[in-house]
């Protein structure tokens, strides 16, 4: 297949992703080749951790699409099994890098370790490049000087952010706001009774970020820009509900969107989730929150 290949995880593909790909694409165009991204699928934690919650910040799509707009002319997928979590570095170099992939380079982060026991580092990998005839550059660590509280860009910076509701240091950290993808799937329908029909996503291996109602945006059918809404992540305890999910109102708008696959970007953080005495008060707070939402979104598209 070819090409030079940035090589990890990538979920989230954040800055420090991107500038991966970036060295990627500089050392393809040194040595004639084209710039790829090579990912492991599934997460080497749902292996090594498989009781671990939810954890990813990415489906699979959004993070092949991501790595696609980043720059990268194809994503190659590495399975990642017990069979490959065996491999010794030499292994994991000649086998898959070389042998499946056929590649002409790789780049990888300063602290990328890989094969089993995590043997092999980064040094390692230029080592056994040489060997194997296959160019070899390591990315620097890129830290995130505006954003101190979070250090380098990395994946688990975006996830302390998000379990702490701060959605604006983990689209700082994205560049991009964070987005919950999936199928709308039908619910209680208890939203419509109090006038605030919801499309309801279920969360599935997303991680699970700080419960509460946030403001969001997302592509609608039928519209040319984003719709804004009012989103509750959690289990909604006013209904004795026992199901994390995403439920949506979206401002303006009215139509069918069960089955329909939305990408929810979360805007903003209005408050934690609580539960309130009957329906009437939820109703309430509701509207309260959806003014707040709309006058969070307006500050965010003026400024």
């Amino acid at each position: 297949m070819s090409g030079v290949a940035a090589l990890g995880n990538f979920d989230g593909v954040h800055a420090g992703h991107r500038a991966v790909l970036d060295v990627a694409r500089n050392l393809a165009d040194r040595i004639g080749s084209m710039p790829v991204a090579a990912v492991f699928s599934p997460h080497p934690r749902r292996l090594f951790r498989a009781d671990e919650p939810p954890f990813r910040l990415m489906s699979d799509a959004q993070r092949e699409r991501a790595l696609l707009a980043a720059g990268a002319q194809r994503v190659d997928t590495i399975r990642f099994d017990a069979p490959l979590a065996a491999m010794t570095p030499e292994a994991f170099v000649r086998d898959v890098l070389v042998g499946q992939l056929a590649l002409d380079g790789v780049v990888t982060g300063a602290d990328f370790c890989f094969g089993k026991g995590r043997a092999g580092n980064a040094e390692t990998l230029k080592s056994l490049g040489a060997q194997y005839g296959l160019a070899v550059d390591i990315a620097p660590t890129l830290i995130a000087d505006d954003l101190e509280e979070h250090g380098k860009f990395s994946s688990s910076a975006v996830r302390n952010a998000l379990r702490e509701g701060d959605v604006a240091a983990a689209a700082g950290l994205l560049g991009r706001p964070w987005a919950i993808e999936g199928e709308v799937a039908h619910g209680d329908k208890r939203g419509r009774t109090l006038g605030f029909p919801t499309a309801n996503i279920p969360l599935g291996d997303y991680l699970r970020p700080k419960a509460g109602v946030y403001a969001v945006c997302a592509k609608l059918p039928g519209h040319a820009e984003p719709v804004g809404g009012v989103a509750n992540i959690g289990k909604r305890p006013t209904v004795e509900g026992t199901e994390e999910r995403l439920e949506v109102f979206f401002f303006d708008f009215s139509g069918d969107l069960y089955g329909k696959t939305l990408e929810v970007e979360l805007i903003g953080f209005i408050r934690e989730e609580r539960r309130f005495d009957g329906l009437d008060a939820l109703k309430n707070q509701i509207a309260l929150d959806s003014d707040e939402a709309r006058a969070l979104l307006d500050r965010q598209r003026a400024s």
